[in-house]
């Protein structure tokens, strides 16, 4: 049956992201262990983005995979309206104790763009319950927190969002944060502030823009300034949190604590979907009410799903592990040092790291952009070495998951080397 799972595939199949037209066909996978896919055929791949950010630990992990199978011989799924159960308030109670005091309380749902729609909605009804009329969203160009309508309207307006251009909210897009322009922003920002609910940013690193990257310091002023105009704040942690940057969340780099938090992506270690909101006890409290009307009314069948909340506290173990928190600081400091060589290469420019996330930009004739067509050549290439690195568009990277030994990630590094050495002399448009 394996050898003809990409027939089948494509006869039933839409894959996200992907021009199914014109797109090769799927890579059937059908074993993962530690950092390494198998596909149909035998071949083995290393994962260097983590299967799209998710997996920390590594595939198959032996330890989650338990304490999921243990969990579903007790308890898979019960609603979570009028119920509760061991592993949603554990999980709650071990997340809030590692995250800023002043994050108090949790909303499940079950990805990152509904973490976000969660905090949106929190957003605007807290000012409506309490009487206010602020209805603006703040976010940062080129901003992406999810592909749902509330997600996409404030993520960056692009070719991405274009055919629902007509059905997105308003929302007013600022720049990043850097020394230069801090005083245009807070001058942009002190003219809407009455207007404003709330602000939403990928805080030190926005990922699916192409790995743009910003410092804690600026951001932290920028924060204080929004809290000094009682804007609130949603730091969308799906993909910085959990030891991404080198800290456990990008919230541990900042001065400044926001109001609101959402996770996802490494939450559960990649085993499962799960989304998290988190909030503080004054937004909280502002939906408490002998008005029912007042209620938060949002949820999901999965709400705190029994298995996925298992699954993150298993995670949130090996995260916590003295060995895992030396293996992050040893990538980091592996992706410093191939992060100089890659920066003398005739090929490379915009060379950056914020913690385990390391990326840089092919020269190319073209614009730096998700649609530039050289990424794919470098796509093929990497896999054909049994390395699976997926460029946005001409931006490449590195996410690892924090499991990768020494010597693989040598291998990933000499590889990448090779490949651009492969493609130097050739015409890159």
């Amino acid at each position: 049956m394996h050898n003809d799972l990409q027939k089948r595939d494509r006869a039933v199949n839409w894959h996200p992201y992907t021009q199914m037209k014109t797109a090769d066909d799927a890579i059937p996978i059908v074993k993962g262990k530690g950092v390494y896919l198998y596909d149909n055929k035998g071949k083995k791949y290393i994962d260097a983005v983590s299967s799209w950010w998710v997996t920390l630990h590594g595939h198959a992990h032996p330890y989650i995979a338990r304490r999921i199978s243990e969990q579903l011989n007790t308890l898979e799924q019960v609603i979570f309206a009028g119920f509760t159960h061991e592993p949603a308030i554990q999980l709650s109670e071990n997340l809030l104790s590692l995250l800023p005091k002043n994050q108090q309380k949790v909303f499940y749902s079950d990805n990152g763009s509904t973490a976000v729609e969660v905090a949106l909605k929190m957003c605007i009804q807290y000012t409506y319950n309490i009487g206010k009329s602020k209805t603006k969203v703040l976010a940062f160009k080129n901003a992406y927190h999810g592909d749902t309508f509330g997600a996409m309207s404030v993520s960056g307006r692009s070719a991405w969002t274009k055919p629902f251009g007509d059905m997105l909210f308003e929302v007013v897009f600022i720049d990043i944060p850097v020394k230069e322009n801090l005083e245009n922003l807070k001058e942009q920002i002190d003219h809407l502030g009455d207007e404003i609910a709330c602000f939403i940013y990928e805080p030190l690193v926005q990922g699916a823009a192409g790995m743009l990257m910003h410092d804690a310091e600026n951001l932290s002023e920028l924060m204080k300034f929004c809290r000094n105009k009682e804007i609130l704040m949603i730091q969308d942690e799906v993909f910085t949190g959990f030891g991404r940057t080198g800290k456990l969340f990008a919230a541990d780099h900042l001065s400044e604590k926001p109001d609101i938090m959402c996770f996802s992506k490494g939450l559960t270690g990649g085993t499962m979907p799960m989304g998290i909101t988190t909030c503080s006890e004054e937004i909280y409290n502002a939906f408490l009410s002998d008005d029912k009307y007042k209620t938060l009314f949002h949820g999901h069948s999965f709400t705190a799903n029994p298995l996925a909340c298992t699954a993150a506290l298993a995670s949130m173990e090996i995260l916590l592990q003295e060995k895992t928190q030396l293996d992050i600081q040893r990538i980091m400091e592996q992706h410093s040092g191939f992060a100089e060589i890659l920066k003398q290469h005739p090929m490379m420019e915009n060379v950056r790291q914020t913690g385990t996330i390391l990326a840089w930009e092919l020269k190319t004739t073209q614009q730096t952009s998700y649609f530039n067509e050289t990424g794919k050549m470098f796509y093929d290439e990497f896999l054909q070495r049994g390395i699976i690195i997926r460029p946005l568009g001409n931006v490449m990277y590195l996410v690892p998951p924090y499991c990768i030994t020494s010597e693989e990630l040598d291998f990933v590094y000499q590889n990448i080397i090779e490949v651009l050495d492969h493609f130097k002399n050739e015409k890159i448009n």
